[in-house]
């Protein structure tokens, strides 16, 4: 994996996605979606913070430590309602 950048989730809006995966196992993605469902549940209802790894559209790789308050089918809603497309995420811790 590349070097990550930590950057603060009012900064994501700024950032560009690109259309492209970034895992490429379906194993990976599965992992990945049922991490996201879990970290949504510990949001909720623990109001707990997540650390998430993903892939801007030029591949820098970010960090940002956060609570995500809703996964949808094609991205995910942090606090604040900032979005980030869910085949851009490479990480949930």
């Amino acid at each position: 994996m590349k070097t990550k950048e930590y950057i603060e989730k009012e900064q994501i809006n700024s950032l560009n996605f690109s259309k492209q995966e970034v895992l490429q196992s379906y194993d990976e993605k599965k992992s990945r979606l049922a991490d996201l469902h879990r970290s949504q549940t510990l949001g909720n209802l623990l109001h707990s913070k997540v650390h998430i790894t993903f892939q801007s559209a030029n591949e820098q790789v970010y960090e940002v430590y956060t609570t995500v308050w809703a996964v949808a089918s094609e991205f995910i809603v942090l606090k604040g309602g900032v979005t980030i497309p869910i085949n851009s995420i490479l990480k949930v811790e």
